[in-house]
């Protein structure tokens, strides 16, 4: 499912100007569309007006149905927390980096309360519609989108290991290598568990890995490249696949959702 990127309005030289340029289009539910969003959607999201438009259509409306869904502060400050972690980040260091991007910390904090609340909205009204998939329909949303799951042939590494979990956490947010062991391997992904392939293929190349545990060792990985490509197995796959299917039904579902509660919505075209 697309991510809807918004953008703010555009500051013009005269008022003249911003009624013809930045002009209201529609009102969903009291919501104002304007020209100047219809047209950043179209050129941030590489669609067509039509398409701009009933994604901002659907933007608000979701905001309209979820008006009442509520986030606890102490919950957006524990899914902060947690991606600060999976970035390898501590919250201060996070805050720091938006600084420098030019987000502030109110900024931030408002989009992902924002995020949380449509992830909430969206577990409550749509995916609890979805019935689970039995494995003859995995079988066959396989076979029939086999070129979707792929994965390398290898992957060239670097590992590092530690002698606990707070020595590589620590390596892993200040890059100081004293007491960390290192070597670079080549691995072919046949030959790798699930979950250390997992986190490898979802691992960008030049980033880490999160630590796992080896017994007498933590170890993480820094994931150089990845070469090559072969097809996975349905069993292989299984995990994938699901995931992708419930993508492909979750999207449908959500479509379907909002063009429901769109035939019953106050929605004026206004040019």
């Amino acid at each position: 499912m697309k991510k809807l990127i918004l953008l703010g309005f555009i500051t013009l030289l005269t008022l003249s100007q911003a009624k013809m340029v930045d002009a209201i289009a529609i009102i969903v539910e009291g919501e104002p569309i304007t020209t100047a969003e219809i047209r950043a959607v179209q050129r941030q999201m590489q669609v067509s007006k039509e398409q701009a438009t009933d994604l901002l259509i659907q933007d608000r409306l979701q905001k309209s149905a979820m008006k009442d869904v509520q986030i606890a502060e102490a919950d957006v400050d524990a899914k902060i927390s947690a991606i600060a972690a999976q970035n390898n980040l501590t919250v201060p260091k996070m805050q720091k980096i938006l600084k420098e991007q030019g987000t502030t910390w109110n900024q931030y904090r408002a989009s992902v309360k924002e995020a949380m609340k449509k992830e909430k909205f969206f577990q409550e009204n749509v995916v609890s519609s979805i019935p689970a998939p039995s494995e003859d329909e995995l079988k066959l949303f396989y076979r029939n989108h086999q070129d979707e799951f792929t994965i390398p042939a290898s992957v060239s590494l670097v590992e590092y290991s530690a002698p606990s979990e707070e020595h590589m956490k620590k390596f892993l947010q200040t890059k100081n290598p004293k007491g960390v062991k290192s070597r670079s391997v080549t691995k072919s992904t046949k030959d790798l568990n699930p979950a250390l392939l997992g986190s490898i293929l979802q691992t960008q190349n030049g980033s880490f890995t999160r630590p796992f545990n080896a017994g007498d060792r933590y170890i993480s990985y820094k994931v150089l490249s990845k070469k090559g490509k072969v097809n996975m197995s349905f069993e292989a796959a299984q995990g994938a696949v699901a995931a992708k299917w419930r993508q492909q039904q979750q999207s449908k579902a959500l479509k379907d959702y909002f063009e429901k509660i769109k035939t019953n919505a106050d929605i004026q075209v206004i040019r």
